[in-house]
């Protein structure tokens, strides 16, 4: 009798293992390299002989850092998928991205995500210029991770609270910052430029008491605040052209189109976002020399640095 009991035991014991939580079939590919295909939706890692897949739509991923602590959730489910499978010889990228993959190797076990979140927080790739102490944004990475997702197997289901899927990065659109520092001034307003024809433009809609017909004393340039009133400094890009006539026009051209539009912060007083006027004379009239000190320009939740001291240009008047 004792033997039977203790059989007894000993099958209840392997059931309760199987419970859809295998510990010798857990599945881990944070370390590995996330790549995508470019003919399709998906995003997949590689491992030898195993491959874990994520189908969604590229615009979950826009350039936009999400907000601390509001990650971009996505429900699991219809055209948001999630596959692992595992293969009889080692898997490369044709096996994911060809329309018609190659015979081998073959899919010897697929798991298909059921139920689940997929959360993804967005921050901005920057690179320093530490000379200046200016950056540039020359990507994002979307960190992504799966929240009480839910596998089922051949044999079961496979729950994982937290699953790291891993990192995503997308490239930045490039800002030239190729201004000649030879600035304009609408004569209608007081709005300062500078552009490129490759289709760029800086402009400051500047505050009128720095720009005056009277030289500056040495070492004490007049200076004023980045706000959204005086000294409102916006870069913008264009898809096309630009040329001069784009300029200081009552209704702003629809073409060329803008692209990105980034703005000025606030600036803070003896600290950030600080314009910088001097003049001296040039001939019968006046050069003004514009500089802007610790100035950051912003977009929705990007940001970066001009640097300590980014020479905006010169505007001559008479």
């Amino acid at each position: 009798m004792k033997k039977v009991v203790s059989l007894l035991v000993f099958v209840m014991l392997l059931n309760s293992c199987d419970d859809g939580n295998l510990i010798l079939e857990t599945i881990d590919f944070e370390s590995t390299t996330t790549q995508s295909c470019s003919t399709n939706n998906i995003l997949f890692k590689l491992k030898d002989k195993e491959a874990l897949l994520l189908e969604i739509p590229k615009s979950s991923f826009p350039n936009e850092p999400t907000p601390v602590d509001l990650p971009t959730e996505i429900n699991i489910g219809g055209s948001n998928r999630v596959v692992y499978r595992s293969y009889n010889g080692t898997v490369a990228t044709n096996n994911i991205c060809e329309t018609i993959p190659p015979a081998s190797p073959t899919v010897v076990d697929q798991w298909t995500a059921s139920a689940g979140t997929i959360q993804i927080i967005t921050t901005a790739i920057k690179t320093t210029n530490t000379t200046e102490n200016s950056t540039r944004i020359t990507g994002y990475n979307h960190n992504i991770v799966f929240k009480n997702i839910t596998f089922a197997k051949t044999n079961g289901t496979q729950v994982y609270e937290t699953f790291a899927f891993g990192d995503y990065t997308t490239s930045a659109t490039a800002l030239p910052f190729g201004f000649d520092k030879v600035l304009e001034k609408c004569s209608t307003s007081e709005q300062i430029y500078n552009y490129t024809t490759s289709g760029e433009a800086l402009t400051l809609d500047i505050d009128p008491t720095l720009i005056v017909r009277s030289v500056t004393p040495s070492n004490s340039p007049r200076t004023g605040l980045i706000s959204t009133t005086k000294n409102k400094l916006a870069y913008r890009l264009y898809s096309g052209v630009l040329t001069p006539s784009y300029f200081c026009n009552t209704t702003v051209p629809i073409l060329p189109a803008v692209s990105e539009e980034w703005y000025g912060v606030n600036g803070v007083s003896g600290a950030s976002g600080i314009v910088e006027v001097t003049t001296t004379t040039n001939g019968t009239g006046f050069k003004h020399t514009i500089v802007l000190k610790n100035v950051t320009l912003k977009k929705g939740n990007s940001d970066f640095r001009l640097g300590d001291s980014f020479i905006y240009g010169e505007l001559l008047t008479n």
